[in-house]
């Protein structure tokens, strides 16, 4: 079986899941180093002084450009983004794991806390 037939089957088997693969994390290359980036404080200041060019500096592709400007972590995240990266982005902005959590289940954060703390019951 191939790499992209297991990684359909996964895909299939668990509705809304996207796997990272090594075709992702080559499509996301750019934009997890940017986000690895962040690590410094020098270069959250520099993205947030002018987010487009800081991008530019990346070579980040217009799909990935467009998932910044938008705060959308699952865009991030379906352009190749890897979520331990895409957590150094989601800092910046004051995102947690439920704001996250509630976009890549495309629900509100409120609905997404209800959703957790009714399968803790």
């Amino acid at each position: 079986m191939s790499q992209a037939t297991r990684t359909m089957d996964i895909e299939d088997q668990i509705p809304g899941t996207y796997v990272f693969d090594g075709e992702a994390a080559m499509k996301g290359y750019a934009l997890n180093k940017m986000c690895f980036s962040f690590n410094h404080a020098e270069n959250r200041a520099e993205f947030l002084s002018d987010e487009d060019a800081y991008c530019r500096k990346y070579g980040l592709n217009e799909e990935q450009r467009k998932a910044i400007r938008d705060r959308n972590v699952l865009e991030m995240i379906h352009a190749g983004g890897c979520i331990y990266y895409l957590a150094k982005f989601a800092g910046i902005f004051g995102l947690n794991v439920q704001d996250v959590g509630a976009q890549q289940r495309g629900i509100s954060v409120e609905a997404f806390k209800k959703l957790i703390k009714s399968q803790g019951d």
